[in-house]
């Protein structure tokens, strides 16, 4: 992951502030920074989103492509997550350098869509044990300035609410062989429910306290962080610690508390964009290197 060197002093002012609940760049220990979320980006996708959080810059794409349910799964279609730490990010990224870490977010991510009531996968069946949907989901790190995972899941959750896939018919001859017959219309489509898609919240303790959204200084004094998955209804469906530092349980449970209370404030205010989005269709102004 991205990182930076800091001297002492500046690692003690950075601590000492927050202890004061008053942080470098002037917010609070549970405020995130500025988030820009732009939907439907990249023309040749299913469902595209650009999310930035400070300085951290990332793009999803969303393909659906026909293909065999699992044999475990045989009504379901299913999820497949790729990440891609790009070296234009940081130059830690260069060569093989950030795919360990593309590993460990594309495990978080499989970890986190697991749970069956995220996605309806049920409904990405086209006919049981030959042909369902798979959503490919491609995940381009542009730019790092701290809390990656929070960002990335934002970006997720907003890609698949801009994700249209195809009706499609099965047609069955005399014979019995079944035909898949794709609709031309553009809007004839299937919309996902992303209602119980989650959102990360990355909870860094630094010093005595805990704060959201760590930028790169903040992350470099903070030892251990914890990573949660919250819903919008602010339930918390996994959990999993970052870094080398230890914590004591009283401060695991205040850090859930705040996950879950500032989880549902980050859903809220997310759907209110995306719904913003919608409803200015293509009318909408495209900004950015992709617009």
């Amino acid at each position: 992951m991205a990182s930076v060197v800091l001297s002492e002093a500046e690692k003690v002012y950075i601590v000492h502030g927050i202890q004061e609940d008053l942080r470098v760049d002037g917010r609070g220990c549970e405020d995130y920074r500025c988030i820009e979320v732009e939907t439907d980006v990249v023309s040749n996708t299913s469902g595209s989103a650009r999310v930035k959080l400070g300085h951290t810059d990332i793009l999803v794409g969303v393909k659906a492509e026909m293909g065999t349910p699992k044999l475990e799964n045989p009504n379901e279609g299913y999820l497949e997550f790729f990440v891609d730490c790009s070296a234009n990010a940081t130059p830690e990224f260069e060569g093989r350098g950030g795919e360990e870490l593309a590993t460990e977010i594309v495990n978080t991510l499989y970890r986190i869509f697991s749970n069956e009531s995220t996605i309806d996968v049920k409904s990405l069946c086209i006919n049981p044990r030959e042909h369902c949907w798979v959503l490919y989901v491609d995940v381009l790190l542009l730019e790092c300035g701290g809390n990656l995972f929070d960002a990335i899941s934002i970006a997720v959750k907003a890609a698949l609410f801009n994700t249209r896939i195809p009706k499609v018919r099965v047609l069955e001859d005399e014979e019995g062989s079944k035909e898949i017959e794709l609709s031309d219309d553009p809007y004839d489509c299937i919309r996902l429910n992303v209602e119980n898609v989650p959102c990360i919240i990355t909870l860094s303790k630094i010093g005595c306290r805990h704060v959201v959204d760590a930028t790169l200084q903040e992350e470099a004094c903070s030892l251990a962080s914890l990573l949660l998955s919250v819903t919008s209804r602010g339930t918390l469906t996994c959990m999993k610690k970052l870094g080398n530092g230890s914590l004591d349980p009283e401060s695991i449970f205040e850090m859930m508390e705040t996950g879950k209370r500032v989880g549902k404030m980050l859903h809220t205010s997310l759907q209110k964009i995306l719904d913003k989005e919608e409803s200015l269709g293509t009318t909408r102004q495209k900004v950015g290197f992709l617009g």
